[in-house]
């Protein structure tokens, strides 16, 4: 445990780091890629560009100073943490690398000494939690591996299928090229995939599995991230899955991770509601077809909104699932006009809002999983609250580093 002392100087230093929190993790990342460019494959270079990355880890470092003396207020985070780092295969020896840059930040933004009382009680404080994370890391890597099919690291796949879904959204279906089983996961999950990049490195991003659980293949629904020319790059590995991997590429593939998930195999007595934007039905849409095949009787909605029927994935498998599940409703929330609203009665337009939600819902007596765009996430968790529905009722999941 941490000395009253450390906790102290800790929490001394929230106004500083909260006032100067962006230009510290910035500092941070130039000099972790400067001091110990072998990290660089850990990371998202978009989630860099664009400063996500930047205000997530900001927000990371405010929220354990305030919380410092009662680590179990972030559970939620560290846990979200752990399997985001198993997912990438981040290991013991890592945390003194981050520890060594993230205290010359602090040190250089405060002006400090490096035996000054902060950097020794953030030190502790961070080796403190770097233990935390590592051992629920361990965790994880042994349960992985300890499944029926299941493994650590990185295994090779072979892509049996690609399906377009829309004219952004292509379906991958994985098997492993060793012709064994795969591992049970829970709705929700996502697989990291590692690719080579053209400097001789490789990267990694995460994709949600997109389909029940099956010990034959997985599937994953990537969006082609076309990018805008000067004002965001263009998507790398989407961009690599999209134009370079076809029927019989092989690809690296880690073991299911993931704590936005739905345990389908619980007796869930409520109602589930399940609010998607975009390419965030991926996870959304493994979660209803899952409980759906385990209890045909769960009673469920189901909200996608995204720009049009054009770019709209899984459109013809949401209906489908409706039509053999009567207790499964559907609506598609289109932000432009709709060609097909005279022949479709689960179609409307314009942005989901209270008026949508309020012809949807009878009973705000619910479970409800929000994945989407932030923009979309911040709307609907807006939406719930003036319904009264309590944060503990409401699950989130963002593509991205978590900010705020």
């Amino acid at each position: 445990m941490l000395s009253q002392k450390t906790i102290d100087v800790v929490k001394s230093t929230i106004p500083a780091l909260s006032e100067h929190s962006v230009a510290l993790t910035s500092l941070f990342y130039i000099k972790l890629f400067d001091n110990n460019p072998e990290v660089k494959p850990f990371f998202n270079v978009s989630n860099q560009s664009d400063g996500r990355q930047q205000r997530a880890l900001a927000g990371a470092i405010v929220a354990f100073a305030r919380n410092v003396e009662n680590l179990e207020a972030l559970a939620e985070s560290v846990e979200l943490i752990s399997q985001k780092h198993a997912s990438l295969m981040i290991k013991p020896e890592h945390y003194p690398i981050v520890g060594s840059n993230l205290l010359a930040s602090i040190q250089e933004l405060l002006n400090l000494s490096p035996d000054h009382e902060i950097i020794t009680a953030w030190g502790e404080a961070y080796g403190f939690l770097a233990d935390i994370l590592s051992k629920r890391e361990a965790e994880i890597y042994t349960a992985n591996a300890a499944r029926d099919g299941g493994w650590e690291g990185f295994r090779p796949f072979r892509v049996q299928k690609r399906v377009q879904e829309s004219s952004l959204v292509t379906s991958f279906y994985l098997v492993p090229e060793d012709g064994g089983v795969l591992p049970d996961y829970l709705p929700g999950q996502y697989l990291t995939l590692r690719v080579p990049t053209p400097d001789g490195q490789t990267t990694m991003r995460n994709y949600s599995l997109s389909d029940k659980s099956s010990n034959k293949q997985f599937r994953i629904s990537v969006k082609h991230e076309k990018g805008q020319e000067d004002v965001q790059p263009v998507g790398f590995v989407s961009n690599y899955l999209h134009t370079s991997v076809q029927e019989g590429s092989s690809l690296e593939v880690g073991p299911p991770c993931g704590e936005f998930v739905l345990d389908a195999t619980l007796n869930v007595t409520k109602p589930l509601v399940f609010l998607a934007g975009g390419i965030g039905v991926t996870p959304l849409l493994s979660m209803v077809t899952t409980v759906l095949y385990q209890n045909p009787d769960q009673q469920a909605i189901f909200v996608h909104a995204c720009l049009n029927e054009e770019v709209q994935a899984f459109r013809s498998t949401l209906d489908e699932l409706s039509n053999v599940h009567p207790n499964l409703i559907v609506r598609h929330q289109y932000a432009e006009a709709s060609t097909n609203n005279a022949v479709n009665d689960n179609v409307s337009s314009g942005l989901v809002d209270a008026a949508v939600l309020e012809s949807l819902i009878e009973d705000d007596d619910a479970e409800y999983f929000i994945c989407g765009p932030d923009s979309f996430m911040t709307a609907m968790t807006g939406l719930l609250a003036a319904r009264g529905v309590p944060n503990s009722q409401v699950r989130l999941e963002n593509f991205g580093p978590k900010v705020g």
